[in-house]
């Protein structure tokens, strides 16, 4: 054991001369990262194999620093010293600043704070404060007391904030609520963002209040916040609220009210998303929004406006992204979304389509046309979709897209079969490709199918 353990020191003395960082990294990872990194012979060279590591750590490339910091962290605190003496020094390459904030942010060490904080008061450099916030945030609770301190200076009170929300302790609440009434919106909404991921009874009617707050950005922070507690929907009236805020005077906080009323998962909540996707005065990006939130519901009833508003909008964008959203529908409910898909194809279709029909089976009743009949990608996109839910009763409906005329249709059509089930699909292709009863576009198109699949 000690003849090996000498014989790889010797083996990365060898590769420190000859400057092959590569090896030197492999030697390290061996005697630290082993096994038997705490035998004593290790043990009593640790100093020396921290001198290897730092050289490693000054001098090699990204990726090279990138490995060698797991070495560093396994040393142990001897390894602190020397980190802060290079965060500390403005006249190393910022690169290595960089590597000893991130490094010292993992040994959760007390003594690792105060050069931390001492950086973000005092360095101009944004990123490396940046990065040394992140690192007094993977400390945990080690850390709470120095970011409290920064709360009390204006000049690093935002990065003490978003320090503190990378910290999932309730220890942060407590400071966190001393700046929710601060003078700046982006205090107050750094405050508001942290303090959402918390179910304390403290918080809940600091969001309630944020809800009025004369800044936009805090007032969509409160929105999005209580989105996420369901559980008060009832006790708070939470979809009177964001009813409410569907109408705010700011888009952004206006779609963070759509999002959070699709968190309620109840059918009023559906209803207030569906009047706002109808109304004429809605803006694009809203209805956009609006769509989504109903699909994400994934409600028998939430759905079912989906499909009312397919023939109530007159926008050829939002006609393509209720079809769109219709396939990312989860089971139990994809049969009907299918189900919805398939009547709007069968809206969509011309007279042509009605007689490819017929020549499956009988022609099904004659439905309204929609304004949409010839829009190609909207047909794309409903194939695409009925191939994303998987439903098998989309088959005879997407072999009848194989005849369209229109390349792009007959490709997604084809590979929305493909994601069915694939030997019934590939079963009823064959059965149907010798059928002279079929129209000549859907025999080609068949023909193509099969030679594709």
């Amino acid at each position: 054991m000690v003849s090996n353990i000498n014989q790889l020191l010797v083996q990365a003395q060898t590769a420190y001369n000859a400057a092959d960082w590569s090896s030197l990294i492999q030697y390290l990872q061996q005697l630290i990262l082993g096994a038997d990194s705490q035998h004593p012979e290790i043990v009593k060279n640790r100093e020396y194999l921290l001198k290897l590591t730092l050289s490693i750590l000054e001098v090699g490339d990204f990726q090279q620093r990138w490995e060698i910091t797991k070495v560093l962290t396994n040393l142990g605190n001897i390894a602190i010293p020397p980190l802060i003496e290079i965060l500390e020094d403005e006249d190393v390459e910022e690169e290595l600043r960089w590597y000893a904030a991130r490094t010292l942010g993992e040994f959760q060490q007390p003594e690792a704070i105060a050069p931390l904080v001492e950086l973000l008061k005092t360095d101009e450099d944004e990123e490396l404060k940046a990065i040394a916030a992140t690192a007094l945030g993977q400390m945990g609770t080690v850390a709470i007391a120095a970011f409290s301190e920064l709360l009390l200076d204006e000049d690093t009170r935002l990065v003490a904030v978003r320090s503190l929300s990378c910290i999932p302790q309730t220890e942060t609440i407590t400071p966190l609520l001393s700046v929710v009434q601060d003078s700046q919106a982006i205090i107050r909404t750094a405050a508001i963002e942290a303090l959402s991921s918390f179910h304390d009874e403290r918080v809940a009617p600091i969001l309630l209040n944020a809800l009025d707050d004369i800044a936009a950005t805090v007032r969509r922070a409160a929105v999005l916040g209580l989105g996420f507690r369901p559980d008060l929907r009832e006790a708070l009236d939470l979809v009177k609220r964001f009813q409410l805020k569907l109408y705010d005077f700011n888009l952004d906080v206006c779609c963070a009210a759509a999002v959070s009323l699709s968190r309620m998962g109840c059918d009023e909540a559906a209803k207030h998303l569906f009047d706002l996707l109808i109304s004429p005065q809605t803006p694009i990006k809203l209805q956009l929004e609006t769509i989504r939130a109903l699909s994400w519901m994934e409600t028998p009833s939430s759905l079912e406006y989906l499909q009312i508003a397919f023939t109530q909008c007159t926008s050829e964008t939002l006609w393509q992204e209720i079809v769109t959203v219709l396939g990312r529908v989860q089971k139990p409910q994809t049969t009907q979304a299918a189900e919805i898909l398939l009547q709007i194809l069968r809206c969509l279709s011309c007279g042509t389509l009605r007689e490819r029909r017929a020549s499956l089976r009988d022609a099904p009743r004659t439905l309204t046309q929609h304004p949409a009949t010839e829009i190609v990608n909207i047909n794309c996109a409903i194939a695409l979709s009925l191939g994303q839910l998987g439903e098998i009763q989309a088959i005879e409906p997407l072999i009848l897209l194989l005849a369209d005329s229109n390349v792009s249709v007959r490709l997604h059509a084809i590979a929305a079969l493909k994601n069915l089930d694939g030997e019934a699909t590939h079963q009823k292709l064959q059965q149907l490709a010798n059928n002279a009863a079929l129209t000549p576009d859907l025999q080609q198109g068949i023909a193509i199918a099969l030679a594709e699949w």
